[in-house]
């Protein structure tokens, strides 16, 4: 088999800021020579790459029983990747688009999940793949499906919006000895103002911890996955009118970094929620839940989220515009709300 490295995983070798797309072939691939027992399968993934190319030459370094491309199956192999798990392996399965996540429902919630309450023992696998919208990729690829399973209890998931985020974080997870749901939002995989330079050395940053993206005084912005980058455009424009707001990464949704939401809210004061996923039962609600219950008395003002509208989502450019946050929709709740 070939040990040379495929492009996509080369970035930190060389010094080279690091896209999304190139942080998580790395950490697969890392992961994969540290520890023989990690895998991978899902449709596509070995002689052409996948999807998006992230596993593009893994097939030629690992061989065709660690890179395993699968029938279009998802409840099926996603099985197959529980029964692995149980014996001892560590998989980790793509879903080509998490769109198509929907056939696994039933294995993820009733069965993977329920695993280690029921004495079955843990079952340490990472389902991941590409979310969300903007691309023009209409109603079936092109969704959010956190809040699918945010209510299943056993199950960890991971959104995040930085390429050091994400390899650090699909480290731990690969390493976690629980189901994690991996979302990585494909308008961040490539994006030109989404590249930084990783640590040489290896690395994981531990699940469940948020991370302060920006410090701020008069508002907080809880967000998660491309929307952090908005809602950073968004703070940029705000602090021309002398509002400083914090923007709070949440990086993990399940399980939820309640502390660290609740530490800044009580700093300042006024909490707005932005995410891309639909406005009903969306994590908006839990947040303003837990904040309403832990912080009431901090709070100076409603809190207030923007979101994606309660549709599926356009395939009409225009439509998907209209249909998902943007930074003047962040902005003009930030206005709001400083001046409530």
């Amino acid at each position: 088999m070939s040990t040379d490295l495929p492009a996509q995983v080369t970035r930190t070798r060389e010094g080279r800021p690091a896209t999304v797309l190139e942080a998580i072939a790395e950490a697969l691939w890392e992961e994969m020579e540290r520890d023989e027992r990690v895998f991978l399968l899902g449709e596509d993934i070995g002689a052409y790459g996948g999807a998006f190319k992230v596993t593009r030459g893994f097939i030629d370094r690992f061989g065709s029983a660690r890179v395993i491309d699968t029938p279009i199956s998802e409840g099926g192999f996603t099985g197959a990747a529980a029964g692995a798990a149980h014996m001892g392996l560590r998989p980790v399965v793509e879903m080509q688009f998490m769109d198509f996540i929907s056939p696994a429902y039933d294995v993820l919630t009733n069965y993977i999940a329920t695993s280690l309450y029921r004495g079955a023992g843990p079952l340490p696998l990472v389902v991941r793949g590409p979310v969300g919208g903007g691309n023009r990729g209409g109603p079936f690829h092109s969704q959010n499906v956190e809040m699918a399973f945010f209510h299943t209890p056993g199950l960890k998931i991971v959104y995040p919006s930085t390429p050091r985020d994400a390899k650090g974080l699909l480290k731990s997870a690969i390493r976690d000895d629980n189901p994690v749901i991996f979302e990585e939002h494909k308008g961040l995989y490539r994006a030109p103002y989404c590249r930084e330079l990783l640590p040489r050395d290896d690395y994981a940053i531990p699940l469940g911890k948020a991370r302060t993206a920006l410090e701020g005084e008069d508002l907080t912005i809880v967000t998660y996955g491309l929307m952090v980058h908005r809602s950073l455009e968004a703070a940029a424009e705000l602090a021309k009118d002398r509002i400083r707001a914090e923007v709070i990464d949440l990086r993990t949704l399940l399980p939820l970094d309640e502390d660290g939401i609740v530490a800044s809210v009580q700093k300042t004061g006024k909490l707005l929620v932005v995410h891309e996923d639909t406005r009903t039962g969306g994590i908006a609600g839990e947040i303003a839940m837990r904040v309403n219950e832990r912080a009431f008395e901090w709070l100076d003002g409603p809190i207030l989220r923007v979101t994606a509208i309660d549709a599926p989502v356009p395939f009409s450019g225009e439509l998907e515009d209209y249909f998902l946050p943007s930074v003047a929709d962040v902005v003009t709740a930030g206005r709001y709300l400083f001046r409530y």
